[in-house]
């Protein structure tokens, strides 16, 4: 033990042996490596160097990031869309029952699923799309509950009339729900359990809005009401439906391509942030529930031609082509560009997706 202090105390003290002196080689290559490895520049030649950084250093009003604050808006009113207009395209390519060879794990066969905001435009188009791709229980969503229950009668009308049914082979309901409210949402969800039995399948929390208003003079209780409708509206439901979920299931909840990037030229900051904390609480809850067999993703949409969208554009017409322009593809996203993200996520194709996003923009996020 003596042994190893010495040893230790030894190796603990500095060095007392002088380092060889440099070689006179080593040294010119350490002076070599120091010196500059050009001359200073002549004073003229200095100024003529900084002239040519300096074309390159100019302010201009930046056309492609800066915020217009004249597009101001609030969210339309109802009766400010078209009557009668479901907000999506129901008919043409892509549309109606695939009865060729097809992965059986997208079948929503025997699926029950629940959708909010679907009493029009992309809830009313997801909760379609479900039928289309084989569910025969769905849940239809909305504030309004007349609303809802229309858009679930004309749901079953559409698919029988087009021959997609037997008349009675679709049981749609529709229930009015503020989803804002915890207790509107516990109640809904208990009304679903009661008519549908105590699984739910799937759900998709598409009730949401949208609202431009310059951050300093953004009216806080429109704030208030943007968050409690996109964030805790998204949060109350995915509560809900993890309780009705025994054996697994799907969630999605809606998010935007606006959670990943600051639109322009319209000021939307509270629903930037609003669509941003749903992205994350997908992916939160994603970990938190991977456990029980409950999947939880994220869609994001970036400009899509809704009756929303038209009655916003009529507005503000200058919109259009702006966002067109900053969009690779060209075009507005249709509807129905999202059916594939909602079912792949919603079936069992997907059954080890978790905590993901799919964007569906266009390429926008790509600038």
């Amino acid at each position: 033990m003596s042994a190893l202090r010495t040893i230790l105390s030894r190796s603990a003290l500095p060095s007392t042996r002088r380092l060889a002196a440099p070689s006179p080689a080593a040294s010119q290559l350490v002076r070599n490596f120091l010196k500059p490895s050009s001359p200073v520049l002549k004073a003229e030649d200095e100024e003529k160097a900084r002239l040519e950084y300096e074309k390159h250093r100019q302010n201009v009003d930046p056309k492609m990031a800066s915020v217009d604050e004249s597009l101001t808006f609030e969210h339309p009113k109802t009766s400010e869309w078209k009557a009668g207009d479901p907000g999506h395209d129901v008919v043409g390519a892509g549309h109606g029952r695939h009865n060729k060879r097809t992965l059986s794990s997208l079948s929503m066969d025997g699926k029950v699923c629940v959708v909010t905001g679907a009493a029009r435009g992309l809830g009313n188009m997801m909760a379609r799309t479900f039928v289309e791709s084989g569910a025969s229980s769905i849940a239809i969503v909305d504030l309004n509950e007349a609303d809802a229950r229309a858009a679930a009668k004309d749901l079953e009308e559409w698919f029988v009339t087009h021959g997609e049914a037997e008349p009675g082979e679709i049981k749609a309901k529709g229930y009015g729900c503020d989803v804002a409210n915890e207790q509107s949402v516990t109640k809904t969800f208990d009304a679903i359990e009661k008519d549908y039995g105590s699984k739910i399948d799937c759900l998709v929390t598409a009730a949401g809005i949208v609202e431009n208003f310059i951050a300093t003079e953004y009216p806080t209780e429109k704030v208030r009401k943007l968050l409690d409708i996109n964030v805790m509206g998204s949060w109350f439901c995915a509560l809900q439906a993890k309780k009705r979920m025994p054996e697994g299931g799907s969630i999605i909840l809606i998010g935007s391509m606006s959670g990943n990037i600051v639109n322009a030229p319209q000021p939307q900051t509270p629903y930037n942030f609003s669509k941003a904390a749903v992205r994350h609480m997908a992916s939160s809850l994603a970990v938190e529930w991977a456990k029980d067999n409950i999947r939880v993703n994220c869609v994001a949409p970036g400009y899509t031609l809704t009756n929303l969208t038209k009655v916003i554009l009529d507005a503000n017409p200058v919109l259009r082509d702006e966002w067109l322009h900053r969009i690779p593809m060209g075009r507005l996203a249709d509807p129905s560009d999202l059916k594939g993200a909602i079912v792949l996520l919603a079936s069992d194709s997907s059954k080890y997706i978790t905590g993901s996003q799919i964007t569906i923009d266009g390429g926008y996020t790509c600038l």
